[in-house]
């Protein structure tokens, strides 16, 4: 097997895994409440990672922290696992999985306006438009297709799923700041994500009735969406030739958790959610081929 195809083999694992969360996180939510979720699926993911890197040989790495690697840490921690699940978690909780899912994926347009004051880029012609036709895609989804009345299904859901997009984006900017090994980097972010989680149940109803089955969905997003498959996406990125050929990929994504969602959740596909996934996608991969920012990450 060739690096590329190894590089296929990687990323269409992690494709598969990420089409599932939207599920995943819908089904959890019936026994756990949001931060209850986010909190045992940050534990578990970050248990995971340091299975990684025990796996890779880097633990060495971790003795080489020093404070400002820390002071970075806490900072992206705050952002992401805390911040962005903690918001995104709860747009699941009152959107359907299909709003919230496809929603989310608007961050790589946020990326693009937090990029002109944070990068001090500048926006071409293309990219405005590429906004405008992702921006109409939220609308069809939100309104599910009314756009004569222009009645949102549940304005503060959609509010919350396209806000964690800027929590996303902000924790990508930053992130690209910080020269530490990925894993590394990442382990470190979800320890203090975690003890931020964890801050934030005991000014809450603290951790409530464990849920046998809310744990075994907080471990498969554990696993799924916050560890293992970002370890696969990341080996993808490495072993191909191009990041362009597997980063493409990711537009399949959005399309197979529809499908997931209506197999496991039973939930109706509208036709207004697929238009206004096509035309969030589509703005995504204009703003893409106008070359303004190469994506090499994902987000759910």
């Amino acid at each position: 097997m060739t690096s590329q195809q190894k590089a296929y083999f990687y990323a269409v694992a992690a494709i598969l895994s990420w089409s599932t969360i939207a599920s995943a996180f819908k089904i959890s939510l019936r026994y756990f409440d949001y931060l209850q979720l986010l909190f045992f699926a940050s534990l578990f993911s970050t248990f995971v990672l340091f299975i990684i890197i025990i796996f890779q040989k880097k633990v060495h790495l971790l003795k080489k922290t020093q404070r400002r690697d820390l002071f970075s840490s806490a900072f992206l921690g705050f952002l992401n696992p805390f911040l962005y699940y903690f918001v995104l978690l709860k747009a699941y909780s009152i959107l359907k999985a299909q709003e919230a899912g496809t929603l989310n994926y608007i961050w790589p347009i946020t990326l693009v306006l937090l990029s002109i004051p944070f990068l001090r880029q500048k926006i071409r012609w293309i990219s405005i438009v590429a906004i405008v036709i992702s921006f109409l895609g939220i609308v069809i989804i939100s309104t599910e297709g009314s756009l004569a009345t222009l009645e949102f299904s549940n304005p503060f859901g959609v509010a919350l799923a396209v806000g964690s997009s800027i929590f996303w984006a902000l924790y990508w900017i930053y992130n690209m700041k910080d020269k530490r090994d990925e894993v590394i980097k990442l382990f470190t972010n979800f320890i203090f994500g975690t003890i931020f989680i964890f801050i934030a149940i005991l000014f809450s109803d603290g951790l409530g009735v464990i849920s046998f089955r809310g744990l075994a969905g907080a471990l498969y997003i554990g696993i799924f969406e916050m560890g293992l498959t970002y370890f696969l996406w990341l080996k993808a990125l490495q072993l191909s030739e191009n990041t362009a050929k597997v980063s493409n990929l990711v537009y399949f994504s959005p399309f197979i958790s529809l499908l997931i969602i209506n197999i496991t959740i039973g939930e109706k596909i509208l036709l207004s959610t697929i238009a206004g996934l096509i035309l969030i996608i589509g703005g995504i991969i204009l703003q893409q081929t106008s070359g303004r920012i190469k994506m090499e990450h994902r987000k759910d």
